[in-house]
């Protein structure tokens, strides 16, 4: 025999009672089912737990040991089972987010704000970082919810569409292209190109742009904050391949640089909530992919809103 929660559940009611026959009633035990359980416990222990035949009734100090116990153990327990009750109705639970894009904190900041005050039950995390894989992280259970552009196929990962939006090329009022009205692929043999620290195959610029026309700049640069990037474009020393909603009125206006599409159909990607397949039916997970869209398409310039779930 093991020491049970349903034995410390005995003794809060001894103590709030004073009466075996109190206490039975209350547990739903009759008084000799009740004082058989608190003989097993005695002859377990090794000791009483009660001074029996007092007026009011009194423990021993190994009952009081057990009381001190059940006091801190009784509403942790309590508190689970209401948490998991909660996690069983889907109002309850946690929600990792992993971001690769820096740039998303314009919209995913207020979406947190936000969610926090619609499901406080939740417990919210955020990680960022360059080098995360949305795939590894999802079934390592490093996170929940991964915000990327990156699709990683896999069997238990879906990709949920947020947005489209276009990938526009920054450069300085100064720069020979600053008139066009586009970008060729052609043009940027002779250009720096400031990138974000990650693989070229994760960038659109590269895959979709430069490396099919066979393209290389002549140098390559990185910068993990936007505002340097921004200030370096600004300065003359480099261009940078950015989502639309980066470069807005504001920016531009604020920096004195422009921005132009790259080709003359464009460059669109597809920014995605990554969740195990497991978590698509869970409501706290729909509610924050409904109220990511929500804001995304009230907050950002040129985005083309995805309804579909």
């Amino acid at each position: 025999m093991d020491l049970e929660i349903r034995h410390l559940k005995t003794l809060i009611g001894l103590q709030q009672t004073g009466s075996l026959v109190a206490t039975a009633e209350q547990l739903n035990l009759s008084q000799s089912a009740l004082s058989h359980q608190l003989k097993v416990l005695e002859d377990y222990l090794g000791t009483p737990v009660l001074v029996r035949k007092t007026r009011p009734m009194r423990f021993t100090p190994a009952g009081k040991k057990l009381l001190v116990l059940a006091d801190k153990i009784l509403p942790l327990v309590k508190q689970t089972e209401q948490q998991l009750s909660r996690i069983k109705t889907g109002n309850s639970g946690s929600l990792r987010i992993g971001v690769e894009c820096h740039s998303c904190f314009d919209w995913l900041m207020p979406t947190l704000d936000q969610y926090r005050l619609d499901w406080p039950d939740v417990e919210l995390d955020l990680s960022t970082g360059f080098d995360l894989n949305p795939t590894e992280s999802l079934l390592r259970a490093n996170t929940d919810l991964v915000i990327t552009s990156d699709i990683r196929h896999h069997d238990e990962v879906s990709y949920i569409p947020l947005f489209k939006y276009q990938i526009l090329l920054a450069l300085s009022k100064q720069h020979p292209l600053a008139g066009e009205t586009c970008i060729l692929a052609e043009d940027m043999y002779d250009d720096t190109l400031i990138t974000y620290p990650v693989e070229r195959e994760r960038l659109d610029i590269f895959t979709r742009f430069l490396s099919p026309a066979g393209v290389e700049p002549s140098l390559v640069r990185h910068s993990q904050v936007n505002a340097m990037t921004l200030q370096l474009i600004a300065s003359n020393r480099g261009v940078s391949a950015l989502p639309c909603w980066v470069l807005n009125k504001n920016i531009l206006q604020q920096y004195d640089i422009a921005a132009l599409p790259l080709g003359e159909t464009g460059c669109w990607g597809t920014l995605y909530a990554a969740i195990r397949k497991e978590d698509r039916q869970q409501a706290y997970f729909i509610a924050f992919i409904k109220l990511a869209k929500k804001i995304i398409s009230h907050s950002l310039e040129g985005i083309i809103a995805i309804d579909e779930d």
